[in-house]
C-alpha cells in the first residue's frame, strides 16, 4: 500500500519509527515533512498529506503531532479527507469500518504495542459500506458549505 506520512517537529521521531515499521511490512511511504525538530506549522504538513491522499496518489495518510488534535482538525479541512484522531486500535478499526477514514492522526505519546495495533487496524480494515456510505455521502455534500 502507498502511504503518505507527515509530522510536525514534535512527531519526527515517531514518524521515522512508523516508516520503518511500514516499509518492513512491504508498504511504500513518502515523507511529506517535517524532516527535523525545527518548528513548523502543522497545517502545512496536513494539507500536503491530505492532498496526496485525495488525489489518489496514495491510498492512506498518517499525520503526527504532539496530540494529534491539530493535525486532525487541519486535515479535515481538505476536500475528500476523512481524518480520524486515533489513540487505540478500536478507534482505528471503527474509523475505517464505519467512516472509511483515509487519514489517521496520532499523538506522540503512543507506546509501541498500541502503535502497532493502530497501524494494523487502519491498514487492514475494510469499509463496511451500506448505511455508512449514505452517511459519508451526506458529509461529502456538506464540504464547502459551512
Amino acid at each position: 500500500m502507498k502511504i503518505a506520512i507527515g509530522s510536525d517537529h514534535h512527531g519526527v521521531e515517531l514518524k521515522k519509527s512508523i516508516i520503518n515499521i511500514l516499509t518492513g511490512e512491504g508498504h511504500t511511504c513518502r515523507d511529506f515533512g517535517a524532516y527535523n525538530t525545527d518548528a513548523v506549522d502543522y497545517p502545512d504538513i496536513a494539507q500536503k498529506v491530505g492532498a496526496a491522499v485525495t488525489k489518489e496518489d496514495f491510498e492512506r495518510g498518517i499525520l503526527i503531532c504532539y496530540t494529534g488534535i491539530g493535525m486532525s482538525i487541519a486535515a479535515n479541512k481538505g476536500k475528500g479527507v476523512r481524518a480520524a484522531l486515533c489513540y487505540d486500535a478500536f478507534c482505528a478499526y471503527r474509523a475505517r469500518l464505519h467512516n472509511n477514514a483515509n487519514v489517521i492522526a496520532l499523538g506522540t505519546r503512543c507506546d509501541d504495542t498500541t502503535l502497532h495495533q493502530i497501524l494494523d487496524k487502519f491498514l487492514t480494515t475494510e469499509f463496511k459500506g451500506g448505511r455508512h456510505q449514505r452517511r459519508l455521502d451526506k458529509i461529502k455534500a456538506m464540504e464547502g458549505q459551512c
